[in-house]
């Protein structure tokens, strides 16, 4: 019997410690590809590369993994990986991350790493994004390892929602557990700190910003779950529409 067939991305950079802890640990459940962006791709959301071609080639091949990197948006590879790579065979489960830092609360929408889930939920897979409350680049990984292998054994064995996948984010050190929760209200607030260059030729900004979280007191959400030491797991919609709004708002057609 066939093995499940894994894609595996992100936005870190098909190098990331991140994306090589989720591949190896891919390997235990099914048939990986990987095909992951050849330099970071952090911030990209759902970005495509539009004014420029798009390169990928094969980087490794060892086992029953495959590496590919890609000079596009982590939506980039998706789309090259199901276009080119699985023409006849779509993938079983495509999983994005690690990533290295929290893509909780807002951050979600700017997250190449959930780009990549979302691009993936789109095309009818079940698909899952994965990050760490670390932007190390050597991040520790080890506590978060058994969930996520426990997460991608259930999302493969019972599926998920048309149009919704999963933002999962752990916190650092010990993990108390897992919660479901939803996604904190909150925005950035002072995010572009303004430099003067050296050379004299005029200011620059540079992208920075602190969280405000809008809602501290909640006990069910993603932030909340962060800051107490438990992985967060928030249901995301791929489908944006306001279902609640636009049933009164079909009452108000007649006064525009």
């Amino acid at each position: 019997m066939n093995k499940p067939l894994i894609l595996v991305t992100n936005d870190d950079g098909v190098d990331a410690k991140g994306i090589n802890v989720l591949t190896e640990l891919m390997t235990e459940i099914g048939e990986v590809i990987v095909l992951a962006p050849a330099f970071p791709q952090s911030g990209q959301s759902n970005a495509l590369t539009v004014t420029a071609p798009i390169r990928f080639k094969k980087v490794a091949e060892k086992g029953n993994i495959v590496r590919y990197s890609c000079t596009g948006t982590p939506t980039d590879c998706v789309k090259l990986a199901l276009n080119e790579i699985f023409p006849n065979r779509k993938p079983d489960l495509l999983v994005s991350g690690i990533n290295h830092g929290s893509n909780a609360a807002i951050n979600v929408i700017y997250s190449g790493t959930m780009g990549a889930a979302f691009e993936g939920c789109a095309n009818g897979i079940p698909s899952v994004g994965f990050s760490i409350d670390d932007h190390s680049l050597s991040a520790d990984f080890e506590n978060f390892k058994p969930f996520v292998l426990k997460i991608a054994k259930t999302v493969l064995e019972n599926g998920l929602p048309e149009r919704v996948c999963l933002n999962v984010n752990a916190p650092v050190g010990e993990i108390k557990g897992v919660k479901i929760v939803r996604q904190c209200r909150g925005f950035w607030t002072k995010e572009l700190e303004k430099r003067e260059d050296p050379r004299g030729i005029g200011d620059y900004f540079w992208l920075t910003g602190y969280f405000h979280n809008e809602e501290p007191e909640a006990t069910d959400t993603d932030e909340w779950a962060l800051k107490n030491g438990y992985i967060s797991i928030v249901p995301t919609r791929v489908d944006m529409t306001d279902y609640e709004y636009l049933q009164n708002f079909k009452f108000q057609q007649s006064e525009i």
